[in-house]
């Protein structure tokens, strides 16, 4: 969500660059919600600042352009649920499966290419 200012979000605008919606529980999406006393103003906004930090949203301010970003919510403070990765089934360069899941504890550096 891009912002020229923290002041007077409105909720409707927030629920649709976010996906939160404000209620009375809290900031609530689909079927979770989570505590932000403090965080819907009297006047119907949002204090962008509190909603963040319990959402745990990455805000960051570009002074030179005046704006705000804020970033996904994280709710445990991380950009990834899990550090794991899929196990796909590759092909060797003789056309054998290779499975991933078979370097398990080794560092692997995945390399694509396309032509197009």
């Amino acid at each position: 969500m891009i912002l020229q200012t923290l002041d007077a979000v409105d909720t409707d605008a927030f629920a649709d660059h976010t996906g939160w919606h404000a209620k009375p529980q809290g900031l609530c999406q689909g079927d979770v919600c989570v505590p932000a006393p403090g965080s819907l103003r009297a006047d119907g906004t949002i204090d962008i600042e509190i909603a963040a930090q319990r959402l745990g949203m990455p805000v960051i301010h570009d002074p030179e352009h005046g704006v705000w970003a804020i970033g996904p919510a994280t709710l445990g403070g991380r950009a990834l649920t899990t550090a794991a990765a899929a196990d796909p089934e590759l092909r060797t360069t003789g056309g054998s499966p290779f499975r991933l899941s078979s370097l398990h504890g080794r560092k692997v550096l995945l390399v694509a290419w396309a032509s197009y």
